[in-house]
């Protein structure tokens, strides 16, 4: 297999107080999109005597750079000082900025029709996060939840993000997002894996498909929907919003699935809750594993969720383009320099995060859910 030309001599170097290291036996960066907080671990072995620097402390914060990009912001959680006749050992682990709002519960001890404003002004700001950036129309920020007490402040947050259609994640750079992918972005690169292995840039490439939690058609009832000693009172349902599945229709496959959902006051927002769940569902039903060498991809990009890949596959019978779910940077002693790669179907997670323009005449491409079709609306 050939050497990609992407595949450098890179060390991940630790900053934290004012200090710098760069001479690991091993680390691995994780970034995950569905992970509230994306980690690290460093290791070091030595046979000379080490004293640890006061400014590595729990809690201090640090960052991580692969070359000269920034991967990581966030924070020290854990370290471990071994010392053995075999010699010294330190395994340094750590979490991003949102580490805080996993471990800490909101600020208060419950808030009724709270917005996302709020959330961002009287949970997350207290807690040490400033640089904060909204991808979305105003429009898109304006529904409220309840918060009960005891929920954490990321619980709060994703809960008020989810109602709008967003998601929050933190960037390598520390900035809290809270919007949608750019599926408008240019794939940064090709996973190739042919039969005759001419060209071949993949070391492994897995792909995993289920029907398990794959639904064919989802149907949202808002609040308005009441029972009486029947069952459903359908004469008083009036919120009701059904999504298909068209992928599943066409294979002649039917599993439908039925939610009740009391915070759907409108008739749109039991439509977008309908079309998450079914995006969601083709997600899980769907998922492409890699391992590459080197940790940039070919446009010389770290690579980083949300990049869009384009992957193929001959034994797979793949060949279309991807979106990047998550990653793993790696430096082991056994394989060297590699990326782990995880890969979901394009255009489907967070359809109303960051929706795709609409262009006019011919040629127009299709939207992000073409095969999530609306039935209809309401009764």
């Amino acid at each position: 297999m050939p050497t990609p030309s992407n595949v450098l001599d890179e060390s991940i170097r630790l900053s934290i107080g004012g200090l710098a290291h760069e001479e690991w036996d091993g680390w691995s960066v994780e970034s995950d999109l569905l992970t509230a907080a994306d980690g690290f671990e460093l290791e070091l072995y030595t046979k000379d005597a080490t004293r640890l620097p006061s400014v590595l402390a729990e809690g201090a914060p640090c960052s991580l750079t692969l070359g000269k990009d920034r991967v990581l912001t966030g924070q020290i959680d854990e370290f471990e000082h071994d010392i053995s006749r075999q010699g010294i050992s330190m395994r340094i682990t750590g979490r991003d900025r949102a580490a805080p709002l996993v471990d800490c519960s909101a600020p208060f001890v419950s808030m009724r029709e709270a917005t996302l404003a709020q959330i961002l002004d009287q949970v997350v700001k207290p807690l040490g996060i400033t640089q904060i950036e909204i991808r979305a129309a105003q429009a898109k920020t304006r529904r409220r939840v309840q918060i009960e007490p005891g929920q954490s402040a990321w619980e709060a947050l994703l809960q008020v993000a989810e109602a709008n259609g967003l998601w929050p994640w933190v960037e390598p750079d520390g900035r809290l997002i809270i919007g949608g992918p750019d599926y408008n972005a240019a794939p940064v690169g090709t996973l190739i894996m042919r039969e005759d292995g001419v060209g071949n840039n993949v070391q492994r490439l897995s792909v995993r498909r289920s029907i398990a939690n794959r639904y064919s058609q989802i149907t949202v009832l808002g609040q308005h929907g009441q029972y009486d000693n029947d069952g459903l009172d359908s004469k008083r349902a009036h919120l009701r919003s059904v999504i298909q599945d068209e992928t599943l229709a066409r294979r002649g496959i039917f599993r439908p699935k039925v939610i009740i959902d009391s915070s759907s006051e409108n008739q749109d927002m039991a439509t977008t809750r309908a079309r998450k769940l079914l995006a969601d569902s083709r997600l899980e039903g769907f998922e492409i594993r890699a391992v590459v060498m080197g940790h940039r991809a070919d446009t010389g990009q770290v690579w980083s969720p949300g990049q869009r890949v384009i992957v193929r596959s001959e034994p797979h019978g793949l060949d279309a383009t991807y979106f990047l779910m998550s990653r793993t940077l790696r430096l082991t002693r056994g394989e060297g320099a590699i990326t782990e790669l995880r890969l979901r179907e394009d255009k489907l997670w967070v359809l109303d995060g960051n929706p795709v323009k609409k262009r006019k005449g011919k040629g127009k491409k299709a939207s992000p859910d073409a095969e999530l079709i609306e039935i209809f609306r309401g009764l």
